[in-house]
């Protein structure tokens, strides 16, 4: 990491280079259009600087014509903002990655991204429709592609200079092993559900010794309850240092090496979720023994993410 000794302004360096990713991120997943441009214009203004987006959340256009928008009326240059997004999974044969990406950037009024995410390991039927189903609505899967293939094509995308950086979302370590040591242009970024009760330990040592950016999703629980929001040793840090247990979490995840997403979704959230400070090194390890084990989001077993509203 780099950067002041105050969490919200870290920033860590990307292996292959081309940069630096700010710890503190801004996710995009609000199902409405308009609270979602509300969310990110309050989010840039607060101090957000890392916005993580996709093209499964359908709101690529509203955060794009947001963070336009904010850049000039506060006068932010673009190189000051850190913008993924990623790739379906019904888009992963080769030939359908480099339009998906241009369809991305388009919607995102982008002339480059920083990061481009293959959004879970699990290729889906190849189509316009993202969960496509049989007729006992299950979902289709496509046999005839390898996570490889859709790596290679990922790999061609930073050849041409549009793309900073690539890396995974929604993988294990053992699936994340064999596309790094195959891979040609290494994954920079791996994007995964992290928290006190899922701190994916061996995954984070993997990433530490290689260079790789593990970037923790649903660092609150994602309003599951009970989740760490609530969890008792959460409460009483928060009540000890005067902070909320938002912000103890996420200053805890910052702390711990990795690079965190939160989604607020109003003003007073989005001030609050930037207002973090680091732990004292006792509640720090305090929440290293937490033993309450569980995994919120099930994407890693299916490639369906558990917290986009699914079809009907």
């Amino acid at each position: 990491m780099i950067g002041s000794s105050d969490l919200r302004l870290k920033r860590i360096a990307l292996n292959n280079g081309s940069g630096y990713i700010p710890a503190l991120g801004c996710g995009t997943l609000i199902p409405d259009p308009a609270e979602t441009k509300a969310a990110t214009k309050e989010a840039l203004a607060v101090g957000f600087r890392h916005f993580d987006c996709a093209e499964r959340y359908k709101n690529e256009r509203e955060v794009g014509e947001a963070l336009q928008a904010g850049l000039v009326s506060q006068g932010i240059a673009r190189e000051n903002i850190f913008v993924t997004t990623k790739l379906w999974n019904s888009n992963h044969r080769p030939e359908r990655v480099e339009p998906a990406f241009e369809a991305s950037l388009d919607k995102l009024r982008l002339k480059y991204l920083d990061l481009y995410l293959i959004h879970t390991p699990f290729a889906f039927q190849p189509g316009d429709d993202q969960e496509p189903r049989d007729q006992n609505g299950n979902i289709i899967y496509d046999k005839g592609v390898t996570l490889l293939d859709t790596w290679r094509a990922m790999e061609s995308l930073v050849d041409h200079g549009k793309c900073r950086a690539i890396g995974l979302s929604d993988i294990t370590l053992d699936g994340l092993l064999p596309i790094y040591e195959a891979a040609r242009i290494k994954p920079a970024v791996v994007q995964v559900e992290a928290h006190p009760y899922l701190p994916e330990a061996e995954l984070l040592e993997f990433c530490n010794e290689k260079g790789i950016v593990f970037l923790a999703f649903a660092p609150l629980g994602h309003g599951m309850h009970p989740g760490p929001l609530e969890d008792p040793v959460i409460l009483a840090i928060a009540a000890r240092v005067r902070k909320s247990p938002a912000q103890v979490l996420l200053a805890w995840a910052i702390q711990r090496g990795t690079a965190v997403l939160t989604t607020p979704k109003t003003a007073a959230r989005a001030r609050e979720n930037f207002d973090i400070a680091a732990l004292p090194e006792d509640a720090f390890n305090e929440i290293n023994r937490i033993q309450t084990r569980q995994r919120l989001n099930p994407v890693v077993k299916t490639g369906i993410p558990g917290f986009i509203p699914q079809k009907r």
